[in-house]
């Protein structure tokens, strides 16, 4: 359950907030108070609408200063960010139209799922729309990141389209994986995907954070995977490698409170997953603000491209849906619960408040801009549905082992009859599939 409330404690000047009545603690804050822990409790807010402008500028691109709210971060070995971000009207006139974006794809795959059309397994990540977007607004195409299969909104700002992502979950040979990856797999440059193995795409993007280092790259990775996967040991044996070599790479646990179909707190005995580095610096963030999103990952970018090592993130969030499709989410929690955090911590909704507040925009363009995102959505998904599917073929199953154009002269197969032999087929030519973005 989320706190609305938080407490912030940087620099002993934080307010605390002390039980004025007996309550249940849970076993975590037991083990902390007897190893003589503080005996108050603190949390990062989810308010999507806490931040504070003044003097927003009548020009689009002419940035200005927004202040976080105070209970935007809470820190471990670490100083917090600055609390004061630069911006402008265009950026987060974009941002606005990225989450709407993200938003109206996933409902479009939830109603192809619900009709039949996608098959298979099917995450969708309505209500986590902040973290994906603030990461790309603070990061460059040069960068990298890897996350887990609840990837679909990470591949659009990564350079996919929503013509190849919903293709891909159609199953179609223009798909952004050319219909063999699905909801768990997709591909942009510069994104690695989507991993369906719980927590494994986290020793692979230290590999990447690796691999820039030794490329004397000036490139930083951001590795993300959810609340579920943080207990994996491979996620620990990648912090401690990223640690030892003081890799650019800023670990991020996506924190929507739910492990598939179990609460964080039932799983997990320490739910500080920002902590979880013990030696790695780490930081917990309103995951459903935006602006704190972006604050957090610029800051970051700066600490882990200065060869300080690596960070360990945890964004605070919340997913609206099941864990997946199959999943109708309701049983392990209320319906109370989902509809008070769509009703009062929605990212959407919180930025759309904050770009009225600020006067960046009126009503009438959020309402354009809402508009063309869906018509823009809503398009795509319609031309989705019309790519043809694959020829139903043996050769399909042997494209795509290899980069077109990379293939070895044949594919050994159980005996000699089955070698499939490259040479001799007709694979189409090495190119970018059209329904990615090329950058």
């Amino acid at each position: 359950m989320f706190r609305s409330v938080a407490r912030r404690s940087f620099g002993g000047a934080g307010r605390r907030a002390w039980a004025g009545t007996p309550t249940p603690i849970s076993r975590t804050t037991a083990i902390r108070r007897a190893a003589g822990a503080p005996k108050w409790a603190r949390a990062v807010t989810t308010d999507a609408a806490s931040a504070h402008a003044e003097a927003v500028p009548a020009e689009d691109e002419e940035p200005f200063e927004v202040k976080l709210s105070d209970e935007s971060f809470e820190t471990y070995e670490l100083d917090p960010p600055s609390y004061t971000l630069h911006t402008t009207k265009k950026e987060l006139k974009q941002m606005y139209y990225d989450m709407v974006a993200i938003r109206r794809m996933e409902m479009s795959a939830d109603r192809l799922y619900k009709e039949k059309k996608i098959r298979g397994f099917c995450h969708l990540s309505s209500g986590q729309e902040a973290v994906a977007v603030g990461i790309e607004h603070a990061i460059t195409k040069q960068d990298h990141v890897i996350t887990a299969y609840r990837c679909h909104g990470f591949a659009l700002m990564r350079g996919g389209t929503v013509r190849g992502i919903i293709g891909e979950l159609l199953g179609r040979r223009e798909g952004i994986a050319y219909g063999k990856g699905g909801s768990m797999h997709m591909f942009a440059p510069g994104f690695y995907g989507g991993n369906g193995i719980v927590g494994a795409q986290v020793p692979v993007g230290a590999g990447i954070g690796f691999a820039n280092q030794y490329k004397g790259k000036d490139n930083v990775t951001i590795d993300l995977y959810g609340d579920g996967a943080s207990n994996q040991g491979q996620v620990f044996e990648a912090f401690n490698m990223a640690k030892l070599w003081n890799l650019p790479v800023i670990f991020g646990c996506e924190n929507n409170k739910y492990g598939m179909g179990t609460a964080a707190n039932r799983a997990a005995a320490l739910t500080d997953y920002y902590k979880r580095g013990q030696y790695i610096p780490g930081l917990k963030i309103n995951g459903m603000d935006v602006l704190a999103v972006k604050a957090a990952v610029q800051y970051g970018k700066e600490w882990t491209r200065s060869g300080k090592g690596p960070l360990v993130y945890e964004y605070v969030t919340y997913r609206y849906g099941g864990h997946s499709m199959s999943d109708p989410g309701t049983t392990y929690r209320t319906r109370e619960e989902i509809q008070r955090m769509r009703s009062t911590n929605d990212p959407i909704a919180g930025l759309k408040q904050k770009l009225l507040d600020w006067q960046v925009t009126s009503e009438d363009e959020l309402k354009a801009i809402d508009k063309e995102a869906r018509s823009m959505v809503d398009a795509e998904v319609a031309e989705a549905e019309k790519m043809p599917p694959p020829e139903p073929t043996p050769q399909i199953l042997f494209e795509d082992i290899y980069v077109r154009g990379s293939e070895p002269n044949f594919m050994r197969g159980r005996i000699p009859e089955e070698n499939f032999y490259y040479a001799l087929a007709d694979i189409p030519k090495p190119d970018t599939p059209p329904a990615v973005a090329r950058t």
